[in-house]
């Protein structure tokens, strides 16, 4: 009933997610839009002085811009509800090296056994956080993200070169893995 119970709060937590992040696209990021081609028509008519500061605050909204991209993806990753999770985890992983400079040597053996959607996204969000994990955390030059099929089920591994644990306490990122893996019977 527990498991239920979970299963149900993270699918109404991802309902939320999609909610938000279409939310954060299509006003915000609309607005953000306009806000954009509005300076970029008064830089066109604006005095010699003050056509720099317009430019700057262009840039501005340009990154910012970017930035509310990149949230809406982590929000809801696309590219699993589009491509399936294999897709999405190479979204993924090229993502990670292109935003960190961390290579990222992917080794994803098939066929996978057929996996309900909640699984695909537990995965997904656990490999997600790993990644982040080593982002912030590992200094590290390279990671290695596995998914195989085993006898009882499925492994995914991210190892990394970086500096390790050392004993260090879980924080939320190791929490959060772990109490999704055991949302579908997984472990961490």
């Amino acid at each position: 009933e527990r498991r239920e119970t979970a299963l149900k709060m993270l699918s109404a937590q991802e309902g939320e997610r999609i909610r938000l992040a279409r939310e954060l696209h299509d006003e915000v990021g609309q607005s953000v839009t306009a806000l954009m081609l509005a300076m970029d028509h008064a830089a066109q008519r604006a005095d010699a002085g003050v056509e720099p500061e317009l430019r700057d605050a262009q840039e501005s909204a340009r990154a910012l811009s970017a930035e509310l991209r990149r949230i809406v993806r982590r929000l809801r990753p696309e590219a699993l509800d589009d491509l399936g999770l294999v897709s999405a985890l190479l979204v993924l992983t090229e993502r990670f090296s292109d935003q960190t400079g961390v290579l990222v040597h992917r080794r994803i053996r098939s066929p996978l056994p057929a996996l309900t959607p909640e699984t695909e996204l537990v995965i997904y969000r656990v490999a997600q956080e790993g990644l982040t994990n080593v982002a912030r955390h590992a200094e590290a030059s390279a990671v290695v993200l596995e998914l195989y099929p085993t006898e009882d089920g499925l492994t995914l591994r991210v190892t990394d070169d970086g500096r390790g644990l050392d004993g260090a306490e879980d924080g939320a990122g190791i929490t959060g893995m772990r109490e999704r893996a055991l949302l579908i019977n997984g472990s961490l």
